[in-house]
């Protein structure tokens, strides 16, 4: 058995020990917390099934999916850099997948490969325990909102229909189309777009009930500021989608002014628990899920 499985070596995860049936598939891909993630609830709904890291490189994904079809595997998570690629190597595309333009969620059936995105159910789930609020009740600010999370989490509030929306980036060119489709989605909802250098991003976050920060910066203990920490007040709920280190500057800057926080760790198991149940409609993993990821 191998940390980390590749094409060449992909038929021997299902023919040693308990068979591959599950991967989660990325590059670099050594580091995911998906198998601990998925294993437990698999082992403990007496499923006959491993999961699995699986290196893909850039270019290789449809090729990795007719192999997996073909050695019996019943799906897989895709993560970076992989999302967009995915959806274009899938049959069928759930529309909240399209909307957001990214899949990372993957059910192989006898005649078709079906994309899901359960990125933005999985924060939406996550907001509501952590902080106990509804995400569409919510004036939501969202840092980074040009990248595949952000855009993911930008398309949830959307589809809610919330009165306000701001998004944050470094480049304003990345999130003016965003704002467009997100328009599209809820007329209804003033969607705000800045750049991190705006005078006016201090004043726009005190406008905001809930900060989300969905940059890489707060992986490496030497990241600069994300934002002025001028930018918290008391009554902001502050999230980071990032749960390791499980408090970054960031959140222990928020935290700091009095602010409620929360780290990415919830809002992977909460997406996680909804993909299980796209391969395996009968089960609840959530609690299995928290436990392991938790315990």
């Amino acid at each position: 058995m191998h940390h980390v499985y590749t094409l060449e070596n992909l038929e021997e995860a299902t023919s040693c020990g308990k068979p591959a049936r599950l991967a989660v598939i990325g590059n670099p891909i050594s580091h995911s917390s998906s198998p601990q993630l998925h294993q437990p609830a698999l082992d403990a709904f007496g499923k006959e099934a491993r999961y699995i890291r699986l290196l893909v490189e850039p270019g290789m994904v449809a090729e990795a999916f007719a192999k997996m079809t073909q050695l019996g595997f019943i799906g897989c998570n895709v993560t970076v850099p992989h999302k967009i690629e995915a959806m274009e190597a899938c049959g069928e595309v759930s529309e909240q997948a399209r909307q957001i333009g990214a899949v990372n969620t993957v059910v192989f059936s006898e005649n078709e490969i079906h994309g899901y995105n359960t990125d933005g159910p999985g924060f939406m789930q996550a907001v509501s325990d952590d902080f106990g609020i509804a995400l569409g009740e919510n004036h939501t600010l969202i840092l980074g909102a040009g990248g595949g999370a952000g855009q993911a989490i930008a398309t949830q509030c959307a589809l809610l229909k919330p009165v306000q929306l701001t998004l944050i980036n470094r480049s304003l060119d990345k999130i003016t189309d965003l704002a467009e489709r997100l328009r599209d989605i809820s007329p209804e909802t003033e969607i705000t777009t800045l750049a991190f250098g705006d005078p006016g991003l201090i004043a726009a976050c005190h406008s905001a009930d809930l900060l989300v920060q969905t940059t890489s910066l707060g992986l490496k203990q030497d990241d600069p500021e994300v934002i002025p920490s001028e930018c918290f007040q008391s009554h902001h709920c502050v999230y980071d989608t990032i749960y390791q280190p499980p408090e970054t500057h960031f959140l222990k800057a928020a935290r700091n002014y009095g602010c409620k926080t929360g780290n990415g760790l919830s809002m992977l198991i909460h997406q996680g628990a909804i993909a299980f149940q796209h391969w395996f409609p009968e089960t609840d993993p959530l609690s299995l899920m928290k436990a392991a990821m938790k315990g």
